[in-house]
C-alpha cells in the first residue's frame, strides 16, 4: 500500500485495528498476540487491549491451548475484515 493510500485509509479507520482483522483474516497460520504485534508493528500490550473490545464485539475470539492463547476471527469477524479488505483494496 502506498503511502498516500496509507494515510486516506488511516483517514477512515484506525489503522493498526483495522490491518490487526485484515492480517487475521490472510494468516497463513495460527495467530498469536505477540506475532500480530509484530506483524501491524504495535506494542503487545496495545494489542491485548485491542483484541479484548474486539473479543466484546464478537469479532475475535481466543482458543487457549496450554499457555499459548490462539486468535480466530469469529463470523461476523471475518464479514468486517473482509469489507475493511475491500475498501483498503479499492483506495
Amino acid at each position: 500500500m502506498s503511502s498516500r493510500n496509507k494515510k486516506i485509509f488511516g483517514v477512515f479507520f484506525r489503522e493498526k485495528p483495522a490491518m490487526m482483522l485484515v492480517n487475521l483474516l490472510n494468516a497463513q497460520q495460527e495467530q498469536y498476540a505477540s506475532h500480530l504485534a509484530k506483524d501491524v508493528d504495535c506494542t503487545y500490550s496495545h494489542i491485548v487491549k485491542i483484541l479484548s473490545e474486539m473479543q466484546k464485539a464478537d469479532l475475535v475470539t481466543f482458543q487457549k491451548e496450554g499457555r499459548l492463547k490462539i486468535l480466530k476471527l469469529t463470523k461476523k469477524g471475518e464479514e468486517v475484515a473482509k469489507a475493511i479488505d475491500g475498501i483498503r483494496s479499492a483506495l
